[in-house]
């Protein structure tokens, strides 16, 4: 049978992919083991969506990784979570490097445990000078908060004079995001069947195509990320323009 990523058209590829990576405790449930079990597990998933990223050259893959709100889970499993986040990002380091990937990291980092916020640091201090693709990892990130801190930013520096209420713009807001060095999302993917964002990239989907499986994140491999992007190929974007605005424009 041929694969999905046969049909896809090199030309309009999406510059930036985003995935909630949903559905580990399910997994580990539905095999009698412990939520714990689907998070270890779902490594080699994240591995799948980072090389079909990388084989069809798509510049920009951010990965919802942790929450703002997942440190309201219990804490042995918030500890397994972070000693699973560190240990992935130190043996993947190498595999990362070799595929010329620049490591990111966004989120409210100042509350990840030393020892994590060391290896990420390590990681995006030694891939920064990388230019084959971009891997960012959401990590103790929720984007309420994100939008919050930018306004925070912004008003102080009305405040202080540094600039006016008439040069606030979408520019100038986006440019206070974590985000500001990426392009905005193209195509949103979620696993586990559930349909909603979860808190996550709220300005930056604006304009996404949005696709939800119904596949659980451990079993998720790049043949699925292969027909996620052929089936964004096969959407108008309108961008708030018709079909016919489009069409004249060809």
């Amino acid at each position: 049978m041929q694969s999905f990523k046969d049909k896809i058209n090199q030309d309009q590829l999406p510059q930036h992919v985003a995935i909630i990576m949903d559905g580990n405790g399910r997994w580990a449930k539905s095999r009698g083991e412990k939520r714990t079990f689907g998070h270890k597990h779902a490594i080699k998933a994240v591995r799948e969506a980072v090389n079909a990223c990388n084989e069809i050259h798509i510049p920009y893959l951010t990965l919802y990784t942790f929450s703002s709100e997942n440190w309201n889970r219990p804490e042995d499993e918030v500890d397994t979570l972070m000693s699973l986040i560190s240990e992935t990002i130190i043996l993947e380091a190498e595999e990362i490097f070799s595929k010329g990937l620049r490591m990111h990291i966004i989120g409210d980092t100042e509350k990840l445990p030393a020892e994590v916020r060391e290896h990420m640091q390590h990681l995006v201090d030694i891939t920064k000078n990388n230019t084959k693709g971009n891997l960012i990892l959401a990590l103790s990130y929720g984007s309420q908060h994100e939008i919050l801190s930018a306004v925070k930013k912004i008003s102080s520096k009305v405040k202080s004079g540094e600039l006016t209420e008439e040069e606030i713009n979408e520019k100038v807001f986006e440019d206070h995001l974590y985000t500001k060095d990426f392009p905005p999302v193209d195509l949103l993917i979620r696993t586990s069947g559930e349909v909603r964002i979860s808190n996550f990239l709220l300005w930056q989907i604006a304009y996404a195509e949005l696709q939800f499986l119904d596949i659980l994140w451990p079993d998720f491999g790049k043949e699925d990320f292969f027909k996620c992007i052929y089936n964004y190929q096969n959407k108008e974007r309108r961008f708030g323009k018709t079909s016919e605005q489009l069409n004249e424009n060809i």
